[in-house]
C-alpha cells in the first residue's frame, strides 16, 4: 500500500490513533479505544482499516510520505551541495518535530518482531529516502566538495539520533538550557540544535582544510 485515499473521517481516526498509540503504546490501545475517542462507530473503524496493524501501516504512510516528496523536490533544486545538505537536515528535523507522536510510536514498534509486516511500508519509504540522501551526497562528491569515504547510510541516523537524544531527555535539557516554555523548546530545536547538527554533518562530509 503506497498511497491511501483519505477522507475526513479516516484522517480523524488516524489523528486519534497517533495520539493514543503515542500515549498508551500500540499494544495498550484497542480499536474500541480509538473509536470511542474519535466518536466514530467501531464497525466504521474496522471497515476503513480492517485491523489495528493495517491502521498503523496507514498512519505511518499518512505521516511520512510527504517527507519523501520534500526530499525528491530538494534533489532537483539548484543549490550548492552543502546548502542542499543543510536544507535536508532542516526538512528532517521539521518533519520529526511536527510529528513527534508517530516517531515515538515507530521508535518503540520498530523493535517489535510482531510489527514487522506493518512496518514494511515504512522500511520501503526509508529506502526511498536514503536514495535521495545518497543522490544529494553523490552530487557533492562528483563536484569534489564532499569526501569519498563517507558511510552514507549512517548520515540519517546521525541527524535523527541527535534529535531523539535531545527529545528523549527533554526535562533535562529544558532545565539545563533554561527553556521555560514549549515555544522556547521548539525554537531551540529550530535554531541551535539544527545548526549544531548541520555543523556535525558538515564535519563528516567536507574535506578538512
Amino acid at each position: 500500500m503506497s498511497k491511501i485515499e483519505l477522507n475526513d473521517k479516516k484522517i480523524q481516526i488516524l489523528e486519534v490513533a497517533e495520539k493514543l498509540f503515542s500515549e498508551k503504546g500500540f499494544e495498550g490501545t484497542s480499536i474500541r479505544d480509538i473509536s470511542k475517542e474519535a466518536k466514530i462507530n467501531i464497525a466504521m473503524v474496522s471497515y476503513y482499516f480492517g485491523s489495528k496493524d493495517r491502521l498503523l501501516e496507514s498512519l505511518i504512510i499518512y505521516k511520512t510520505s510527504d517527507l519523501k516528496l520534500q526530499l525528491e523536490n530538494l534533489l532537483q533544486e539548484n543549490l550548492e551541495p552543502l546548502d542542499k545538505v543543510n536544507k535536508l537536515i532542516e526538512i528532517y528535523l521539521n518533519r520529526i518535530s511536527c510529528n513527534k507522536g508517530i516517531f515515538r510510536v515507530l521508535h518503540f514498534e520498530l523493535n517489535s518482531k510482531k510489527r514487522e509486516k506493518s512496518l514494511n511500508a515504512f522500511t520501503e519509504l526509508k529506502k526511498g529516502n536514503l536514495k535521495s540522501v545518497e543522490s544529494i551526497i553523490q552530487q557533492g562528491q562528483s563536484k569534489g566538495v564532499f569526501r569519498k569515504d563517507i558511510i552514507i547510510p549512517l548520515i540519517t541516523p546521525t541527524i535523527i539520533g541527535t534529535f531523539f537524544h535531545f527529545h528523549m531527555n527533554k526535562p533535562f535539557f529544558e532545565e539545563l538550557l533554561h527553556l521555560k516554555t514549549e515555544e522556547m523548546y521548539d525554537e531551540y530545536i529550530k535554531t541551535y540544535l539544527t545548526k549544531h547538527i548541520q555543523q556535525t554533518i558538515k564535519a563528516l562530509l567536507v574535506y578538512e582544510n
